[in-house]
């Protein structure tokens, strides 16, 4: 699972990374520990340019009677997209990207979990694979949410958990986003265990597993404790 994350840059840092043209985030800010329901921003493709939004995170699929599924739904597996109904038809027709500086596990050490931080041994913004759906209520209100895709860890994941968001190659990002890229097929061998030697993970203040908690101190490394 992925659970908690951050993204931590400017705006102006995110329309550059992304070529984005447009932008419809009125009030960004950084997040340092951005939690499912919440709104996150995410880079879809119009078909002419990328522009840059939010969506909430937890998807709730278009037929859906209420919104209440979404905070089952914040996260979708790699392996089965293809058969499950939420998510099926959205690989080929709505997929999005939701833009990181690092995320957070548990790592399990002795007794007790600990949060660890993951990033790029760069420190740079990556991109997690995405989908998003908008769902309507009856009174005709537009609800536009996303799901992180998760697969199998890599080498440094494992030691941490047995799940790793999907982190795009930068040289696939634009095949993801493509609009007229409806091959689900090929758009599959896109999600896959990202290169763990880019990454690196460090743990954190145990602050960050209360979601009313979000400031710059959550990402400082802290001493790791002993099992």
């Amino acid at each position: 699972m992925c659970g908690r994350y951050t993204i931590t840059v400017t705006m102006e840092e995110l329309m550059v990374r992304y070529f984005a043209n447009d932008s419809t985030i009125v009030h960004y800010a950084p997040k340092y520990n951005a939690a499912p329901m919440q709104q996150v921003p995410a880079v879809i493709n119009t078909g002419s340019s990328n522009k840059l939004g939010e969506l909430r995170w937890g998807l709730v699929p278009s037929w859906a009677k209420d919104d209440k599924i979404g905070s089952k739904m914040i996260n979708a597996r790699a392996e089965s997209l293809l058969e499950k109904p939420s998510f099926k038809r959205l690989v080929s027709s709505r997929r999005c990207i939701i833009p990181s500086d690092g995320f957070y596990e548990w790592k399990v050490q002795g007794s007790s979990k600990h949060p660890m931080r993951i990033v790029m041994r760069d420190g740079g913004i990556f991109s997690m694979a995405g989908l998003y759906d908008i769902w309507m209520d009856p009174e005709g209100n537009k609800l536009s949410t996303c799901t992180i895709i998760t697969t199998t860890p890599n080498d440094l994941m494992a030691e941490i958990h047995n799940r790793m968001p999907v982190i795009l190659k930068p040289e696939d990002e634009t095949e993801w986003l493509s609009r007229g890229n409806q091959d689900a097929n090929s758009l599959m061998k896109l999600l896959k265990p990202y290169d763990q030697n880019q990454m690196r993970a460090y743990p954190v203040s145990t602050a960050v597993g209360n979601v009313r908690n979000d400031t710059k101190d959550l990402i400082e490394e802290v001493q790791e404790k002993s099992s």
